[in-house]
């Protein structure tokens, strides 16, 4: 089934970012074993960028690819990112939650920024 024919770029942002946070999840859920929660995010989040720019490119815009689009990418994620790790460390340190769900808090805040983001450079 085409891309086009899953619902609106919305739906697929959804269900790419879905397959994108479950395979980063888990990433960050084995670095977790051997790294403190900090660095386990940050290492899961790159993976999870490189990941994105392959899934929203194809399946959610089918965007031709761009070398530029492509290098503009991490800026938007930069920006995911810098808000994210500020979510987990106030989750960890300030409200002493544990870190292991941090990271769906994180998510639930940035996925609208994200979206928007990924939207325009897109197109």
């Amino acid at each position: 089934m085409p891309a086009r024919q899953i619902g609106s770029p919305f739906v697929r942002f959804l269900v790419s970012g879905g397959l994108n946070t479950l395979g980063t999840y888990l990433l960050y859920l084995a670095l977790l074993q051997v790294l403190p929660y900090w660095l386990s995010y940050a290492f899961a989040f790159v993976a999870g960028i490189a990941l994105a720019y392959v899934l929203n490119r194809i399946f959610v815009f089918g965007a031709p690819r761009s070398e530029k689009k492509a290098a503009m990418l991490p800026l938007v994620y930069l920006v995911q990112y810098l808000v994210g790790a500020l979510i987990i460390y106030v989750w960890v340190n300030a409200l002493n939650l544990h870190p292991t769900f941090a990271p769906i808090a994180s998510i639930a805040i940035t996925i609208p920024l994200t979206f928007a983001a990924s939207r325009w450079l897109f197109r």
